[in-house]
């Protein structure tokens, strides 16, 4: 046989198993994430569904809704984001009906730059303070580029997300957009996502909590503890108002804040909630049937 028949020969051959190479891989793979995907059915079908990432010193949060809405609250301090959503969501899903930034500091913010550039999102939710740091207007550069809806928090209100689910908006209660702030901390969105009679409050890195009177209903099963949680924020009287019966709190490990402190360890011991603290814990995720929640390990 010629060297030449001989080349075409190999090539051939080399072809062949290349074919069934990937035939295999594809086989392979599929059959893994049809596993993964039926255990995921299984445990979340239905459910409501809160994943607190692990994002570092951050704020970011998953939350999938009974009928597969995903909305995602703030974005942490880096592309961490993208590697908890790749996790979180099958590879394919690159759709976010709803992304709400709590307010525009980097720890926030920075992580929803790749998230707008790399998922289709419904809309945007945000209270339209005016900042200057790079990330949040980066941020709004890309909401204008993509022409992304955007809704304007601007007063308290109940919105209906689906069947037996709805947000209810307690901050800010005036139209804060294109207003300057010193503390942006407290142009942080505050909801309460409420699931049937099961219950949890984000707050954001809000520290004025004294201006929620006794009329405001802020009492939930789950608090996504205010300012990483910082005594800045985490007043013990609303602390004593909101009564969780879990807390998670999103901080970095051996972060240069100290956070969390102390004072706000011991308020939310005596009120006998249960601590997640994603530095120790990781990523926490909660399942709610509107009647409890189940901690997910």
């Amino acid at each position: 046989m010629s060297n030449k028949k001989l080349l075409k020969y190999f090539g051939f051959l080399f072809v062949i198993l290349i074919c069934l190479l990937i035939i295999f891989l594809f086989q392979t793979n599929a059959g893994l994430i049809g596993k993964v995907k039926s255990q995921i059915d299984v445990s979340d079908a239905g459910k409501l569904k809160i994943e607190f990432f692990d994002v570092g010193q951050g704020d970011s949060s998953l939350i999938v809704t009974p009928e597969g809405k995903k909305i995602l609250v703030d974005g942490g301090p880096d592309n961490k984001v993208i590697e908890k959503l790749g996790e979180t969501l099958p590879f394919y899903d690159k759709k976010l009906d709803v992304v709400i930034l709590s307010h525009p500091h980097a720890d926030h913010v920075a992580g929803l730059v790749e998230v707008l550039k790399r998922y289709e999102v419904g809309k945007i939710y945000f209270t339209g303070i005016l900042h200057t740091a790079p990330d949040y207007v980066e941020f709004l550069n890309l909401i204008k580029e993509k022409n992304i809806p955007v809704d304007v928090i601007k007063n308290s209100h109940k919105e209906n997300i689906e069947n037996n689910l709805k947000i209810d908006y307690l901050y800010p209660l005036t139209d804060l957009s294109g207003i300057k702030m010193e503390n942006l901390n407290n142009s942080s969105i505050v909801f309460k996502l409420i699931y049937v009679s099961t219950t949890a409050l984000f707050t954001g890195d809000f520290e004025n909590e004294e201006i929620f009177t006794t009329s405001t209903d802020v009492k939930a099963d789950i608090l996504k503890v205010g300012h990483h949680g910082s005594t800045n924020a985490n007043d013990k009287e609303f602390l004593k108002a909101v009564s969780p019966i879990y807390a998670v709190i999103m901080v970095g490990l051996d972060n240069s804040y100290g956070h969390p402190h102390f004072k706000t360890l011991y308020y939310l011991g005596q009120l006998s909630a249960k601590i997640f603290r994603t530095d120790q814990n990781g990523d926490v995720k909660f399942l709610s049937d509107g009647q409890n929640w189940q901690y997910v390990k």
